[in-house]
């Protein structure tokens, strides 16, 4: 019976879910909405899957769940769960709990007064970030995206990868329910979220370094769903986290009063000479392979303009690429297509 189960359970659950997808319809319904769309309805074959909760509690850095009026706990045996940091403020919004790769994780979003949060301080200066696969090059220097110690992971998962392929041409889909088919899943999945973690790690402290650094900020404004198109590129370009530098720097910049300038999609900054402004322009382009009219290799770039002060002089690409984007803090006049 439904009253039997909602009195046994948190009535609550059920109810935010519904007005969930209440508020999704209704932004389908307004066309004005960014990313407007069809509700996306989550299957239980989904990694995540989890719920919320606005009946939460937090007493001493412990979280309490609601009980239900008939639960089969016991008032004096109702436990709670050990933070595993102390809370920012005594109000919080709805709380969310999610299971992820055979682990738990709660989300508590605080309400803090705007007055509260101190932002950066101006600085004036200005810096370009060069995005490319497994570095990005900044006025700072280079920070390296794909550390050593994330080829070991890689390696891992890519070993239990082949494992429960093979397990599966072998025995079909009765793999899937063995003992060492879940050991093995369970395994790929803890490195997955390893790699997940230290990239993540990675990437947050570089944006906050910049928005806390800069006050503008030029990046390139890619097309990474059409770089993942490429059979060669795609899988450097995912674990280089591409899309997700462009999403943390976007709301950070927000946050922090900073300027994001995105150079538009066809600004040749790889092609663009960043001492002179020369451009080049057939057989002389670089490409992923070099330049084979001149026999340069694809991380060099020449200038063969005589009234370049660089003039015949081999400089790094990457190095050159992000002073051409820097260039537009001063000329956005230069930020189109040629």
């Amino acid at each position: 019976d439904k009253k039997d189960w909602q009195y046994a359970q948190s009535a609550r659950i059920l109810q935010l879910a519904i007005s969930d997808l209440g508020k999704a319809w209704n932004n389908f319904f307004d066309k004005v909405q960014p990313g407007w769309g069809k509700p996306k309805f989550r299957s239980k074959r989904e990694a995540r899957q989890g719920f919320k909760s606005d009946q939460s509690k937090i007493k001493d850095g412990i979280l309490y769940l609601e009980r239900a009026k008939e639960s089969s706990v016991p008032k004096d045996q109702w436990r709670g769960f050990k933070l595993s940091e102390k809370p920012l403020s005594d109000e919080f919004g709805v709380v969310s709990y999610f299971k992820e790769k055979g682990r738990y994780y709660v989300a508590i979003p605080y309400k803090i007064k705007a007055k509260d949060i101190k932002l950066p301080d101006k600085t004036g200066k200005a810096t370009a970030v060069d995005v490319n696969v497994g570095h990005f090059d900044y006025t700072g220097g280079r920070i390296n995206v794909l550390p050593k110690k994330l080829d070991k992971i890689y390696g891992k998962i890519k070993h239990y990868q082949r494992q429960l392929a093979k397990k599966q041409v072998k025995n079909g889909e009765a793999a899937c329910e063995s003992e060492n088919y879940l050991k093995t899943k369970a395994k790929l999945q803890a490195c997955y979220r390893k790699a997940s973690n230290i990239q993540n790690d990675l990437m947050q402290k570089f944006t906050t370094e910049l928005v806390n650094n800069y006050d503008k900020i030029v990046i390139e404004n890619l097309s990474v769903k059409g770089m993942l198109m490429s059979h060669v590129a795609s899988k450097g370009v995912h674990r280089s986290m591409f899309g997700k530098f462009k999403q943390f720097l976007t709301y950070k910049c927000d946050w922090y009063g900073k300027e994001l300038i995105l150079a538009n999609k066809q600004y040749p900054s790889t092609q663009r000479c960043a001492a002179y402004g020369n451009v080049k322009k057939g057989d002389d382009k670089i490409t992923l392979y070099g330049n084979k009219k001149h026999g340069t290799k694809h991380n060099e770039y020449v200038c063969y303009n005589q009234k370049c002060p660089n003039y015949n002089k081999v400089v790094d690409r990457d190095k050159n690429a992000m002073l051409s984007l820097l260039a537009l803090t001063e000329h956005p006049e230069l930020n189109h297509a040629l």
